[in-house]
């Protein structure tokens, strides 16, 4: 029986590699039930435990530094006690820093697994382990890296999800798989905003950025804002277009196992207005808020009228004007609710003849039947570029393994690179053109239900004088 006057006090040191082994497995406990049986089938008396959910690369780690403080403080020679030799580092480098550390902390090192020793023999055969240790660390972080571009090359993600996406375990092809799928409704407010980007209705980044900010799905950083950067991240990620591309691994630009938020074609849309010359901001004047902008002429003259909103004492109103300086009614403002609601009175008694409805089923079957032959040689033209580009990306692989200049294999490889991306472009048109189009019957049933009668053919904008504003 140990004498109380003369007890020996222990620490036991525990370690994981991440957060995730700490939370979800058992490592840290089993380690401590291992390292308090030892210390009672030697005598020792435990008095503090402690954890680390850190890499064993590195010997900076927060739990450590606790322990090496609270071990200069003491009087007595401590024993650490650790489970494991891996537990103290998979590091040649760290291994040694941490024993020195422990050592100038005036402690010693313990384990079940390991016998520690201060001769030269003790010393060769725990540098030997130690760099064991390493060596298993560096393998598993490169079978690691290799299986996860293995993945990517297939066109599975494996980062982080990007915003609108969730990571879902499907069964495809392939068996079981993780892969990314919608979330909802995030997933649609990322799409609105790339849309809006890509079609105009967000002339800047900025103007996406204070749209997203108007969000309350949409994540925000530590400060609650969405930061521009994000934005800028958040156009340029062709994740949302369906496909993948990771130019540190070299996993050239390929067609994703998960949905696009938008077409690729959209995406290169929006690339060549983020890569264009800087464009004036869109009129707040134009678009919904004055519908027959354009359409309406001045009774006089016969210029189109143009619109603006004029400022009053509480609020702003809607008007149209002919801009002709040279007409009797220059400057003569109509308001936007008279102009609009006369219309939709016109608009109400418009009834079509029977010879027009012969005449526009007659036009619009010659023009389906033109369109018709037009798609088919369209997709059969894409086939071929497609097939050119393809070609041409062999030729330029094989000069790119011959090429001894590293200006000429960038130059090899950003020429790649494009080719790849009309590829995509290109595959995307030929999968669009393949779908069953609709019935001209069912197509022209819909737009002689609109020539019926357009007032109430279900369109807002023509169907009530408010939905024009």
């Amino acid at each position: 029986m140990t004498d109380p006057l003369n007890r020996q006090f222990a620490v036991i040191y525990c370690r994981v590699s991440d957060p995730k082994q700490k939370t979800d497995g058992h490592g840290l406990e089993s380690q401590e039930t291992i390292c308090r049986e030892y210390a009672a089938r030697h005598g020792y008396d435990v008095v503090r435990v402690f954890q680390d959910d850190f890499t064993g690369a590195h010997s900076n780690r927060p739990a450590m530094k606790e322990m090496l403080k609270f071990l200069k403080g003491q009087k007595q020679t401590y024993v650490v006690i650790i489970d494991d030799l891996s537990r103290l580092a998979r590091d040649v480098v760290a291994h040694a820093q941490l024993r020195e550390a422990v050592k100038k902390a005036g402690a010693v090192m313990a384990s079940p697994s390991h016998q520690f020793r201060e001769d030269s023999d003790g010393r060769f055969v725990e540098n030997v382990l130690a760099s064991s240790y390493q060596h298993q660390r560096e393998k598993n972080a490169e079978q690691t890296l290799k299986r996860m571009r293995a993945r990517c090359l297939d066109g599975y993600w494996v980062f982080q999800c990007p915003a609108g996406y969730r990571f879902a375990e499907v069964k495809d092809s392939r068996g079981k798989n993780k892969i990314l799928v919608r979330d909802e409704p995030l997933a649609s407010v990322v799409q609105e905003a790339l849309e809006g980007y890509a079609t105009g209705r967000f002339q800047t980044q900025a103007e996406v950025q204070r749209f997203l900010a108007d969000q309350p799905e949409f994540p925000r950083d530590r400060r609650g804002q969405v930061h521009p950067q994000r934005v800028y991240e958040l156009l340029n990620q062709v994740l949302y277009a369906g496909h993948l591309e990771v130019s540190r691994w070299n996993v050239s630009l390929r067609p994703a196992q998960h949905e696009g938020l938008i077409s690729y074609e959209t995406f290169r849309k929006i690339q060549e207005r983020l890569h264009s010359l800087a464009r004036v901001p869109a009129r707040k004047d134009l678009g919904e808020d004055f519908a027959l902008r354009g359409f309406v002429i001045c009774g006089h003259c016969e210029t189109r009228l143009t619109s603006y909103w004029a400022k009053g004492r509480k609020k702003h109103y809607p008007y149209y004007h002919c801009p002709n300086k040279e007409c009797t009614d220059y400057g003569k403002a109509v308001a936007r609710d008279k102009i609009e609601g006369e219309f939709a009175d016109i608009l109400q008694t418009m009834r079509p003849s029977h010879d027009l409805f012969v005449l526009a089923y007659e036009t619009f079957r010659r023009l389906w039947d033109i369109r018709s032959e037009g798609v088919t040689a369209r997709k059969n033209g894409w086939e071929a570029e497609a097939r050119k580009i393809e070609s041409q990306i062999i030729q330029l692989v094989d000069r790119v393994m011959d090429a001894d200049s590293q200006t000429l294999v960038k130059a090899y490889e950003n020429r790649i690179q494009d080719l790849e991306s009309r590829k995509a472009q290109l595959k995307e048109r030929i999968a669009r053109s393949g779908r069953n189009p609709k019935a001209f019957e069912t197509a022209f049933r819909t737009a002689m239900t609109f020539l019926a009668n357009p007032y109430n053919s279900g369109f807002p904008a023509i169907s009530s004088t408010s939905g024009w504003c």
